[in-house]
């Protein structure tokens, strides 16, 4: 069983309970034979902008930052990392780019949980990959491709 444990900094009408969180990031590591250990913490947009300015160097808040653990060889620990996610940036998008907020959150946990397994979107071939995998593992939820321009 995957050990998933979430801090809520920030509390916000409208978060996921801790059930769907958990389900997301089980749906990603569901068939890998192996049990891990991350962390989700939701944050307010100042400890988002702080530790995205520290750590990416980029300005201002942004809706996750994944912190993968490297554990040295000499030890055995399936410690994936950290998911760091700000509420209100995810609110805002879900709004601005028209997908129900539900799904939207489905999305950036998958999306942060396969950066935490080594996935990224740094080059085009692997953006291409990494979107594959993610709407492949949104469908088996039943949400759909995130990716899709929705019309208006």
């Amino acid at each position: 069983m995957n050990i998933i444990d979430i801090q809520r900094v920030f509390e916000s009408p409208n978060q996921p309970k801790d059930t769907q969180l958990e389900l997301w990031v089980n749906t990603v590591l569901t068939n890998l034979n192996e049990e891990f250990e991350l962390t989700i913490r939701i944050v307010d947009e100042s400890e988002s902008a702080q530790l995205n300015e520290t750590y990416r160097h980029k300005k201002g808040a942004t809706n996750i930052l994944s912190f993968p653990f490297e554990v040295p060889d000499e030890i055995e620990l399936n410690l994936l990392g950290d998911l760091v996610i700000c509420a209100s940036v995810l609110e805002r998008e879900a709004l601005e780019q028209n997908k129900p907020l539900h799904n939207h959150w489905a999305h950036i946990v998958i999306h942060g949980t396969l950066h935490l397994l080594g996935y990224d979107h740094i080059d085009d071939a692997e953006a291409k990959e990494m979107e594959v995998k993610e709407i492949e593992l949104l469908q088996t939820l039943s949400i759909p491709n995130p990716y899709e321009e929705i019309d208006l």
